[in-house]
């Protein structure tokens, strides 16, 4: 998508940026990294929790709508159904798609972020110099992209750049090749026989690399998974708590931001979508935990920082919603809509007279027995007996000369 390459590149002078001023730890470089994006988006997260809170104060009377409308599935009253719920929204100055927006603009954010993760030597121009050495070794020698592709398939490497089919490789497709390695694979990258005769460049740059990739005893560019591997292969169990701590954090914390979240008020008539939310936010915590570790350990760090993040973005929020004065805010609101809508052709007191006008117009009409109808009949039927003096062409009249035929008739019978 071309939106979230321009996405990535501004985010990629940002990541440059940080590294220029001397952070050089891509893990605590992607933590900083995280905290600014993050701190941009605070409007967005703000609107977004408003729009949250205005939906759990409209909550009970669109579940009221709901119970009214239950099990009516003809066209009528759905439109009726319709119609009222966007009354209330309308009377509370808010529209139904109001966090539909901060999602779009959040969704191309979040898959660049991905992107400079994965491929950082792409976006810091520091760290692609020091695989200049190392890829002209590699690009020289003869028949170098089926070699990669062999190494990447026998290594389990995850690469995500490579072409499956190794056609179109270019300098940056080996340079991350390169910053994916793991220390180890780094050596057997220089055991290589066509490589092994630049086995110290090979060497050289991966000296300079892992000081910059080692987070905590972690290589950010290595899988969680792998790491576990290694630790069990070399008895190295701290390594082993250390990589599944990683996954662990990510659900832990992102389990946190959730209960942090701002819930509307639910009955029964809800049952179905709110079990539906609830095995949303249980499955999408542990999914992401599960899928962090065949993810680079730098994804991970990205996770828990952005969910550290949000958890203290959401108590603050938090605390300013409760302190907030929710008629002044739905007043503001009313008044924001009521210019939108003018400026589309619809004054404000019409708008409200709209809203009123609709909820009258879609209330459900009495239900009336057999009893009831030919009572009305009946009602109808005597007063059109008694009105003697209707004037001539009227309903009455024309009704009074059917009873005087019938009468004749009954007379003629007897």
């Amino acid at each position: 998508m071309p939106i979230v390459k321009w996405v990535a590149e501004v985010m990629g002078w940002l990541m440059n940026g940080i590294y220029s001023i001397g952070v050089t730890n891509l893990g605590l470089c992607i933590i900083l990294f995280t905290i600014i994006i993050y701190m941009f988006m605070t409007p967005l997260q703000i609107k977004q929790q408003k729009f949250s809170k205005m939906n759990a104060v409209m909550s009970p009377e669109l579940q009221k709508i709901n119970k009214k409308y239950k099990g009516k599935k003809d066209q009528n009253s759905q439109m009726k159904m319709q119609e009222e719920t966007m009354a209330v929204y309308e009377k509370y100055g808010v529209s139904p798609t109001g966090s539909c927006l901060q999602m779009v603009i959040q969704m191309p954010i979040f898959f660049a972020l991905y992107q400079v993760i994965i491929k950082m030597p792409g976006y810091i121009g520091g760290i692609k110099h020091m695989f200049d050495s190392a890829v002209v070794k590699i690009t020289n020698v003869d028949g170098y992209v089926g070699i990669i592709t062999e190494f990447i398939k026998e290594h389990g490497i995850r690469s995500y750049s490579w072409p499956t089919n190794g056609k179109g490789v270019n300098d940056n497709h080996v340079i991350d090749f390169l910053y994916s390695l793991s220390p180890s694979q780094w050596a057997d990258l220089g055991d290589v026989d066509k490589f092994s005769g630049f086995a110290q460049t090979l060497s050289d740059t991966a000296g300079k690399i892992h000081p910059m990739q080692n987070f905590l005893g972690l290589n950010i560019a290595d899988t969680p998974l792998s790491l576990i591997k290694t630790g069990w292969s070399e008895h190295t169990y701290l390594l082993i708590v250390a990589a599944i701590m990683i996954p662990l954090l990510s659900w832990l914390t992102q389990m946190l931001n959730l209960k942090l979240m701002p819930t509307a008020a639910t009955d029964d008539t809800n049952s179905q979508m709110n079990a539906t939310m609830k095995g949303m936010n249980t499955f999408m915590p542990l999914f992401s935990a599960f899928i962090c570790f065949s993810f680079p350990v730098g994804i991970g760090i990205y996770w828990i920082a952005g969910s550290v993040i949000r958890c203290v973005q959401q108590l603050v929020i938090n605390r300013h919603l409760d302190n907030m004065n929710m008629d002044d805010f739905i007043k503001k609101n009313q008044e924001k809509m009521a210019k939108k809508r003018a400026k589309a052709g619809l004054p404000p007191q019409k708008i409200t007279q709209q809203a009123k006008m609709n909820v009258r117009n879609i209330e459900e009409p009495k239900k009336t027995t057999a009893e009831d109808r030919n009572a009305a009949v009946q009602k109808s039927t005597e007063y059109y007996k008694n009105v003697q003096n209707a004037k001539p062409g009227s309903l009455a009249s024309k009704a009074n000369m059917v009873a005087q035929f019938d009468q004749k008739n009954k007379s003629k019978k007897k």
